[in-house]
């Protein structure tokens, strides 16, 4: 059986792994603001989360480096999925991946 992504926005709380790959492909512009990704089968995700970091290897991996527009996206993206995750309950010193 092929393993198919439910989507961010029915994501545990967005931010496991491929939740975050998902903002980073936002953040990168390699998908729009409204996609979530559900449906997508893993190999589509994974091809996804190679573009991701493909895109992360440019900037050094670290969102300090990123140049200001896109370090704005990045903080816009990032401080909307965490209170969208506070609101579901994520607690980040779980440190869960579900």
């Amino acid at each position: 059986m092929i393993k198919i992504y439910a989507g961010l926005n029915s994501d545990s709380h967005g931010l496991t792994p491929t939740g975050r790959a998902v903002l980073d492909a936002r953040v990168f512009g390699l998908i729009p603001d409204s996609e979530d990704c559900a449906g997508w089968d893993v190999n589509r995700i994974q091809g996804l989360i190679h573009r991701v970091e493909a895109e992360w290897d440019r900037h050094g991996g670290l969102p300090s480096a990123l140049p200001p527009e896109l370090a704005a996206r990045h903080r816009r993206i990032y401080d909307e999925a965490i209170s969208a995750a506070n609101t579901r309950g994520w607690d980040p010193s779980l440190d869960d991946e579900h």
